[in-house]
């Protein structure tokens, strides 16, 4: 079981709705990803769970504030974004400044997110254990990715 869990935020633990622009926290319809609070539940047992999302336009209160709106942020550690990192999500520098700032090492950390570019792939280039929540086929190749396609598969994984 990995220490830390990284999760990213839109279509991965809340659902981004398209219809809906600006701050989720002011959106009029707000909702967690199926299998979502019953996932975060398992794994807070035994593991600290963090948000790290790309988001530009909301700060960690405004964050947290939409996890609340669907009962997830009781199981939430911290969460990660360009507003408190200063470092936009995309590259490995991203998640090296989450390390650094959580002081672990890559092999004690989990990313689960639904990009591959933005979530898996800069993840795995600087060594975190990756787990791909892909809803479809995935189309990727790489034997060291873990692909999920709901996410309570990811207590299973442990």
């Amino acid at each position: 079981m990995s220490q830390v869990y990284l999760f990213d935020w839109g279509d991965t633990l809340m659902v981004d709705f398209p219809e809906f622009s600006g701050k989720m926290c002011s959106w009029k319809k707000v909702e967690a990803v199926q299998g979502a609070n019953l996932t975060l539940s398992k794994l807070s047992k035994n593991s600290q769970i963090y948000i790290a999302t790309g988001a530009l336009e909301s700060t960690v209160d405004e964050i947290r504030s939409a996890f609340s709106q669907v009962d997830l942020d009781q199981y939430i550690t911290g969460y990660f974004c360009t507003t408190n990192l200063g470092v936009e999500k995309g590259s490995s520098i991203f998640f090296k400044t989450i390390l650094e700032k959580l002081k672990l090492h890559p092999r004690d950390v989990t990313m689960v997110g639904d990009s591959l570019s933005r979530d898996i792939e800069p993840a795995l280039k600087l060594g975190l254990n990756v787990v791909w929540f892909c809803k479809n086929e995935p189309n990727s190749t790489n034997t060291n990715i873990q692909v999920i396609s709901k996410l309570s598969e990811l207590c299973e994984l442990e």
